[in-house]
């Protein structure tokens, strides 16, 4: 009986070791297929107000608001509104993009304008 106990326990922890290593390669992949991209808006106006990023791969899209005034960046295109606050920053996840051109704006200021190029 113990030795039946010891072989299972043994078992379970061997599974236990595979699925983290499986669930560990598996969180690297991902975290290389995503890009990264950092714009900053400060005037109200979006610096880069053209950003790149590689299509067909999922996007962190990081927002830093250098004005005392809240921003929300908007886009019909990319299907995506976030406020983010006065000197503060705010991240937003976007799907994998098809290549071409998604037009944002601070909808506080629409005069705001920028455009992400998927390529």
């Amino acid at each position: 009986m113990r030795s039946s106990c010891k072989i299972i326990a043994a078992t379970a922890i061997a599974i236990g070791i595979i699925a983290g290593l499986s669930w560990a390669g598996l969180s690297v992949h991902a975290q290389e297929a995503t890009v990264s991209i950092q714009i900053s808006i400060k005037d109200h106006r979006f610096q880069p107000a053209e950003i790149h990023a590689a299509a067909n791969k999922p996007i962190i899209l990081k927002i830093k608001n250098l004005d005392a005034t809240p921003m929300e960046f908007e886009s019909v295109t990319l299907r995506v509104e976030k406020v983010v606050t006065g000197n503060s920053e705010g991240v937003i996840r976007l799907r994998a993009l098809s290549p071409g051109r998604y037009e944002f704006f601070d909808d506080f200021h629409p005069e705001s304008r920028g455009v992400l190029v998927a390529q």
